[in-house]
């Protein structure tokens, strides 16, 4: 989707998009339009009242011709207000047949703000993502036609807010582009392949270990995952030094099973097929990269992937079984199918021991509980720090990308403790997302603050929302990029 910035909108624009406030119908300013009056009349039978994202489509005259008005609520006029209604427009338009539409500040007596507006672009360009890479018998009617939105009267400072928000959603595409494709194609190489392409020329400094190098470094939890599939596993890393050389003050770590089968401890056969976006957690890392180069972000990032596949072959793991992880402590495997704490465990020794970050924050789609516990509106969260789960929390509410602290207590702890090893790899039924929580935490070396987010209701969605339709929301990346702004950049 093309975004335009221009100072007036065109006399002959064919169809305009007119922002309006809660109750701020009788102020708009109809300009140059024919057919106000009879417009107004129509919208107020219509109850438009400017709801949030709410659209009312009118035509009116325009000499001897007809123009198509879009009047797109924008509520109270925040940030989050004009994201709705920057979703909705473009969601009402993208198969409509319509090639552009302007939108027309001059008619809006409450003008938005700089930050505001790119939230609206942004929403814009976001909603406008679509995955049709396997359709090859899509109905003329279903196809995309939008492909332009002109916004004219931009207030000062939009280029310079629009510039993070394209950086963001250009972060976001990629992330919903791992989390869509087929496990066919995407598997660990190919992940590491495609990510590569894609931020090529950004700066960042790729690293890749090899499942022959994590033999040599110990790494007996993520190769477990992996035994039971033909396709090998690969850690991946990105490494931006947005504040110059020296050592990242902040790790992000993803969890990235491309398809997970549940192993041995095999997962019913009815959903399965979504297990494709297990690598969700992976997916907005490297989406947050992508966004924190693109925007030539001033802080020092590693951004870590641990890739596997988890299959049910002859050579899998099995349940019972005990790996050595990267840290040495030892794992009872009670079920294969908590397979994305046995590789985040060896990921976050790895950032550890490698880079030394101060903070760690791992995302990974990691429990059905957290579905059951959250649905599908907020992301969990757990941190050995208040500070570091305060920040994520209002970096959560500031773009959208919602979380809901959760508890961490010794008392959990033990109910994984493993009468054979240092732990085992699942408690029982109660409590499931804290005792992944807990298990994740002990392999955190001391003194580094550390947040675990439990993304397992959020990279998906079965239905539109204000920036994306159904299917890859891109969960994460505007959650990220919004923490290290805000926390890390001076």
């Amino acid at each position: 989707m093309q975004i335009d910035f221009v100072s007036t909108a065109a006399a002959d624009a064919a169809i305009v998009a007119i922002p309006v406030e809660k109750d701020g119908l009788a102020r708009t300013v109809w300009g140059a339009l024919d057919g106000a009056t009879l417009a107004t009349a129509a919208a107020k039978a219509a109850r438009y009242t400017g709801e949030a994202g709410s659209i009312v489509e009118l035509f009116v005259a325009q000499g001897d011709a007809v123009r198509q008005v879009l009047l797109v609520g924008v509520g109270a006029g925040g940030e989050a207000d004009w994201e709705k209604a920057g979703g909705a427009l473009v969601a009402r338009l993208l198969t409509s047949g319509a090639t552009a539409v302007t939108v027309d500040l001059a008619a809006t007596p409450g003008k938005p703000t700089a930050k505001a507006l790119a939230r609206f672009a942004g929403a814009a360009a976001q909603r406008a993502w679509r995955y049709d890479t396997y359709r090859t018998k899509l109905a003329e009617t279903a196809k995309p036609t939008l492909a332009t939105v002109t916004i004219a009267g931009a207030p000062e400072g939009t280029d310079a807010a629009w510039a993070t928000q394209d950086a963001v959603t250009r972060g976001m595409d990629l992330t919903r582009w791992l989390v869509a494709t087929p496990p066919n194609i995407l598997y660990p190489e190919s992940f590491v392949e495609k990510v590569a392409a894609e931020v090529e020329g950004l700066g960042l400094e790729i690293v890749v270990v090899d499942e022959a190098q994590m033999t040599e470094l110990g790494m007996g939890a993520l190769l477990g995952v992996s035994q039971g599939s033909r396709r090998e596993a690969r850690i991946l890393a990105l490494k931006w030094n947005g504040a110059g050389e020296g050592d990242p003050l902040l790790a992000l770590v993803g969890k990235g099973v491309t398809f997970d089968t549940g192993g041995i401890s095999i997962k019913p056969a009815a959903g399965m097929e979504d297990m494709k976006w297990d690598m969700g957690g992976a997916g907005a890392v490297a989406g947050t990269m992508k966004a924190l180069a693109a925007r030539n972000a001033k802080v020092n990032v590693i951004g870590v992937m641990g890739l596997v596949e988890n299959m049910p072959d002859g050579n899998a793991q099995r349940p019972g079984d005990v790996v050595t992880s990267m840290s040495g402590q030892t794992i009872e495997v009670i079920n294969t199918d908590a397979e994305g704490r046995l590789v985040l465990c060896d990921c976050v020794t790895w950032v550890q021991r490698t880079y030394k970050p101060a903070t760690i924050v791992d995302l990974a789609t990691l429990t059905g509980a957290m579905i059951v516990a959250l649905g599908h509106e907020h992301g969990g969260i757990f941190a050995n720090d208040d500070a570091l789960a305060d920040q994520l929390l209002a970096a959560g509410r500031a773009t959208g990308d919602l979380l809901w602290r959760f508890p961490l207590s010794p008392a959990y702890d033990k109910i994984i403790d493993s009468p054979i090893a240092d732990v085992k790899n699942v408690g029982p039924r109660g409590a499931g997302s804290i005792t992944a929580a807990q298990f994740i935490q002990r392999f955190v070396d001391s003194g580094v603050k550390w947040a675990h987010l439990d993304i397992a209701g959020m990279v998906w969605a079965d239905k539109a929302g204000p920036n994306h339709d159904k299917g890859a929301t891109g969960y994460g990346v505007r959650l990220l990029d919004r923490f290290v702004a805000d926390n890390f950049e001076g």
